[in-house]
């Protein structure tokens, strides 16, 4: 009711422009307002250009002085994600160049061949040389660019299973998310929707007579060691998510009916990355933020204080809970993720009778 009352409050404000610009016209009756534009015209939009140029120019020093935050890219925690930020990086910055440079010619060469009466415009009906410098440029600098993310994301995404990673399940629900470890002989037990059985705790449709699957270990919250290479292979029970894990510089969709993969090697503790000085200086501002709100918060139940942790996140609109599906990811030594795993229980000590 209330977006139907919205929409004609905003049809009803339509109409009330619309009859004063009726209005104005007829009020302009027996004035000059010729269509053709006169060199006084001319020159005024001449200067309105240049001084567009300077305000888009102002603007983007003022952006970097007083929110530009370089370099672009920064704290990443994977193997792979240096690599990632620097393509990001070159590409930010020939993106920067060309827009500056362009803009510059657009609004001079406005404001320089600006109209004047008894003066014609040179024009070229073809110029094969022109038409090959602004043909050619593009097409090398865009194919450097394509050639060398190719490179990047073969790099990526070419998983040397050899290496014997990791291997670990992401389950994707609305709206949540659980991690299936594949135990002791790292290979993951066959699984299906249709297998999921509430009443006996197979909560992710795992193939009970599996031999694979018995070591299995399924949780709510995803722990890495650190310098370990891992295959992360990614299932949805419902509908199409993205498994996004934004410091690691990872993101790949799940997908209903098939699974989909995406590995890297996790390179920074969580305990290191808290150390961090951009990162100390966020969760800094974050709390002063909140200790703001410190009646409503608490009011709430929630803790006070934020602490920074990484984060597997959905990265696509997946329903009305979609900005809630979260887990934390922890990054440790091995001495410590052995600890962890050690007290998990397996798939056939979780079922139920």
């Amino acid at each position: 009711m209330t977006a139907f009352l919205t929409l004609i409050i905003v049809l009803f404000i339509a109409i009330a422009i619309w009859q004063m610009v009726k209005i104005f016209d007829l009020a302009q009756v027996g004035s000059n307002n010729g269509q053709v534009a006169t060199d006084k015209d001319n020159t005024i939009n001449a200067y309105l250009m240049m001084g567009f140029l300077i305000f888009i120019y102002a603007i983007t020093i003022a952006s970097f002085w007083y929110l530009g935050d370089l370099p672009l890219m920064s704290n990443s925690a994977s193997e792979h994600g240096p690599g990632l930020d620097n393509l990001m990086i070159i590409s930010m910055a020939l993106i920067f160049v060309v827009q500056t440079f362009t803009q510059f010619l657009l609004h001079y060469f406005a404001y320089k061949y600006k109209g004047e009466k008894g003066r014609k415009a040179l024009f070229y009906a073809d110029n094969n040389t022109l038409e090959a410098i602004w043909t050619f440029i593009p097409v090398v600098v865009l194919a450097g660019l394509i050639i060398y993310g190719l490179f990047t994301w073969t790099s990526i995404m070419n998983v040397d299973e050899s290496e014997d990673p990791m291997v670990i399940e992401l389950y994707a629900q609305q709206f949540n998310w659980k991690a299936r470890y594949a135990g002791e002989d790292n290979t993951l037990g066959m699984a299906n929707v249709r297998l999921i059985d509430i009443d006996r705790a197979n909560i992710l449709g795992v193939d009970e007579s599996d031999p694979n699957a018995q070591d299995d270990v399924i949780t709510t919250e995803l722990h890495l060691p650190v310098g370990t290479p891992v295959l992360f292979k990614m299932r949805s029970q419902d509908v199409l998510h993205s498994a996004y894990m934004p410091h690691f510089r990872a993101q790949m969709n799940c997908v209903p009916g098939m699974i989909t993969q995406f590995g890297f090697t996790p390179t920074v503790t969580t305990a290191e990355m808290r150390q961090n000085p951009d990162i100390v200086e966020k969760v800094a501002n974050i709390n002063a933020l909140r200790l703001d709100r410190k009646e409503e918060i608490e009011a709430k139940g929630q803790e006070l204080l934020y602490e920074f942790d990484y984060l597997l996140l959905c990265n696509k609109i997946c329903g009305k809970s979609h900005y809630n599906m979260q887990m934390k990811i922890i990054v440790e030594t091995q001495e410590e993720y052995d600890a962890w795993i050690s007290e998990q229980k397996t798939f056939k000590n979780s079922l139920t009778n």
